[in-house]
């Protein structure tokens, strides 16, 4: 096996932009349903160790050189929030591509159960909320962008 290429760090993206990840970033935001199809969304509470800290947003982070936005995603939620459940379906994913060398992609995927607690210095709570809770949370700006692309996506499954 390959040693792992982290892609840590910050890039100056062809739009002149800074971003954090070498080859581009990802995250996933895991939808639960209860017993009436309610869909329910966790997100992280950003600890001050990371970029908008005391914000809301969905585990991610840097892709590694050859890795997958979807592996990564996963990566980052298993390091950030804990190991997921059985995942019961892709719902689809967004991607936020401000730069021709440079993308955020974010991964919509529902587990049968929740799950989920701050497993590292990245995070300081989990919950799980409603819809239309989230719009009322302080969001870290790129998740506050990607939020209503990602609502349109849980809502029409």
């Amino acid at each position: 096996m390959a040693a792992r290429q982290t892609g840590d760090g910050f890039m100056r993206c062809s739009d002149g932009h800074t971003r954090w990840g070498i080859y581009g970033a990802a995250g996933v935001v895991f939808v639960v349903r209860d017993a009436h199809g309610t869909p329910y969304v966790m997100l992280q509470k950003r600890s001050a160790f990371a970029h908008e800290g005391g914000n809301w947003s969905c585990a991610g982070g840097a892709l590694d050189l050859g890795e997958t936005p979807y592996d990564g995603a996963l990566r980052e939620a298993a390091e950030e929030v804990g190991t997921p459940p059985p995942i019961i379906a892709v719902l689809g994913e967004f991607v936020f591509e401000p730069a021709t060398d440079w993308s955020y992609t974010t991964v919509v995927l529902e587990v049968g159960e929740p799950f989920g607690s701050s497993i590292n210095f990245e995070t300081d709570a989990v919950e799980w909320f409603g819809l239309e809770h989230v719009d009322e949370l302080p969001l870290h700006s790129g998740f506050a962008g990607a939020w209503p692309h990602l609502r349109a996506i849980i809502e029409a499954t």
